[in-house]
């Protein structure tokens, strides 16, 4: 081989083949824009650039994560806040690989997703040639997570795609989408007339069966200690489920996704403790079970059951969901946004004596306490120090299982971000993240244990970058506490559950924000109020134990075989 001198000609440069503007990018970005999409979430690659290209003409705001999961995460925070799908632009192969936890979760949670990806040029599939980002079966591996992934073939084909997504978003289950558009589509020209780019309207929400709602209002007017379960598909009543509530007399008892369906200040609410044996009495206690919205997942159960002693009714949007977990006797097929009112109008008229739930409240709380005193206090503390309406962000962390998601009360639904089936590590930073860019009116406090925060916590930089207000507090218990108990309760001793821990405020500066480390409940208070008025990104590091009490913590039955499903 000739060695090269200065003398020797250097290779042609490689002119490269101008792309027109008014191409595939623009015609899909054009039509999510139209759907109120204005941010958007993901990191730049080799062969998004054209995703890319239009986002600041079209007013589209890029946040650029330090990791797809990440931006996963970020864009589900954010959709929960504005009610929209949240959508992430990933590169070829690896980017898109990378979301594929973040899908997995959107898909088991129910939350609406669009991942858009580009995939290789028309021709080029299977082609096993060494290529740039080259992966076997992109669409196959993001299939077997999401509702669907298409690989379209012309831009035409995107537009529809996107279109699909909200249909499917709107009217049924919302779950996550991938739409891949080949390299050579994306970078051409597109001839979407203007009328295929513009949002479909807004149609209204699918009732239930006129005969089963009726005959479901007559076992409700007829109940005596009538109690409603409410998951995540509740959400869509809106108000119109605190008035059904009302008229019922009827308790209120949450899933976790359907936290605050109404608000916890309610006399009615009992929070989101569907986990709670206390809770799980009441609902099979009750003459009427009315279940909105929710597939009683194993996972939120906890080991427990509820056995019905009454009649089950339940309204699901989806028929396959009527008896899961838990069989229906009246089923109601449709949107709860439907449904409810249509309960109400049937209801008219009717009159309960109202409901005692004293002793049930109070039992609720003294379990939940049990299982972590000292997580049940800095979850109060946190509550007094934050505002009324604020965001907490949530990890699959025992201070989120055993604090926050119940000592934390919400008045609004969303405000607790949270994956508790899928219960995956290092969502609650990303997901704030994404929940503070939708809402920056609203207070946002990330609060999770240390080895949560450290799946994810280059996304300090991020918060830092976008110039956040967000408050994270660092719950520490030196490792994987949760998976350290379920070690010793099956009598192994501690194997790859004590973890080293960096200097959790300096590293908060270092990223660009400030940190701080509180001592006792007095100092979280205090640095909590501090930080909500200081503003910036903000974190708070807590050592546990604060007591000084070493005494182990117990795991919970739901918890027991994971390997990763810790603080």
């Amino acid at each position: 081989m000739p060695i090269l001198d200065q003398h020797t000609p250097s290779p042609p440069a490689q002119v490269p083949v101008p792309i027109p503007a008014v191409n595939a990018g623009l015609a899909v970005m054009t039509v999510l824009r139209n759907y109120g999409i204005d941010a958007v979430f993901g990191i730049p690659g080799t062969h998004n650039l054209e995703f890319y290209r239009h986002l600041n003409s079209l007013g589209i705001r890029p946040v650029t994560s330090r990791h797809e999961q990440g931006a996963g995460y970020a864009a589900d925070g954010w959709a929960q806040q504005t009610g929209l799908p949240g959508v992430v632009i990933t590169t070829s192969g690896p980017g898109l690989l990378n979301a594929l936890s973040a899908a997995g979760t959107a898909y088991c949670e129910s939350r609406p997703l669009i991942v858009l990806s580009p995939g290789v040029p028309e021709g080029e599939e299977f082609a096993d040639n060494g290529s740039l980002h080259e992966t076997k079966n992109p669409t196959g591996a993001a299939g077997a997570i999401m509702q669907w992934s298409r690989r379209v073939r012309s831009a035409a084909e995107a537009v529809t795609a996107v279109h699909d997504a909200f249909e499917l978003f709107r009217y049924g289950r919302p779950r996550p989408v991938h739409i891949e558009v080949p390299l050579n589509i994306l970078e051409a020209e597109h001839d979407c007339p203007v009328g295929l780019l513009a949002a479909r309207p807004l149609r209204g929400p699918a009732p239930a069966e006129v005969y089963a709602v009726e005959t479901a209002a007559q076992l409700l007017r007829a109940a005596r200690h009538p109690v409603i379960l409410a998951g995540g598909g509740s959400l869509r009543a809106g108000t119109t489920l605190t008035e059904l509530a009302e008229l019922l007399q009827a308790p209120v008892v949450t899933t976790l996704n359907g936290k605050a369906a109404i608000s916890e200040a309610h006399p009615l609410s009992l929070g989101s403790n569907i986990r709670l044996a206390a809770a799980q009495d009441l609902c099979g206690a009750a003459d009427v079970l009315l279940v909105i919205g929710s597939k009683v997942g194993s996972a939120e159960m906890w080991g427990g059951s509820i056995t019905p002693t009454g009649t089950v009714i339940r309204v699901d949007i989806l028929e396959t969901q009527l008896g899961k977990n838990l069989d229906a006797d009246i089923g109601l097929i449709g949107d709860a946004g439907a449904v409810v009112p249509q309960l109400l109008a049937s209801l008219r008229g009717h009159t309960a004596m109202p409901a005692d739930l004293g002793a049930v409240r109070v039992r609720i709380l003294d379990e939940a306490r049990a299982l972590d005193p000292d997580l049940a206090a800095i979850s109060e503390t946190i509550a007094e120090a934050v505002e009324p309406d604020a965001i907490i962000g949530g990890d699959s962390s025992q201070i989120t299982y055993f604090g926050t998601s119940t000592f934390i009360p919400q008045q609004r639904p969303h405000s607790l971000l949270y994956t508790p089936a899928y219960a995956t590590l290092g969502y609650g930073l990303p997901a704030s993240i994404g929940a503070k860019i939708a809402a920056p009116e609203r207070q946002v406090v990330c609060v999770a244990g240390d080895g949560a925060l450290m799946f994810a916590v280059q996304e300090l930089a991020t918060a830092a970058e976008q110039r956040l207000d967000l408050t994270i507090v660092c719950v520490d218990n030196g490792g994987y506490g949760e998976i350290r108990q379920n070690e010793r309760d099956r009598g192994i001793e501690d194997v790859g559950v004590n973890l080293h821990q960096p200097d959790w405020a300096a590293l908060a500066v270092a990223f660009g924000g400030s940190g701080e480390r509180a001592e006792n409940l007095a100092d979280l208070g205090a640095l909590l109020r501090t930080a909500r008025s200081t503003g910036g990104v903000q974190l708070i590091h807590v050592r546990l134990p604060l007591t000084g009490d070493s005494a182990p913590r117990p795991g919970h039955p739901a918890r027991t075989l994971r390997q990763e499903d810790s603080q």
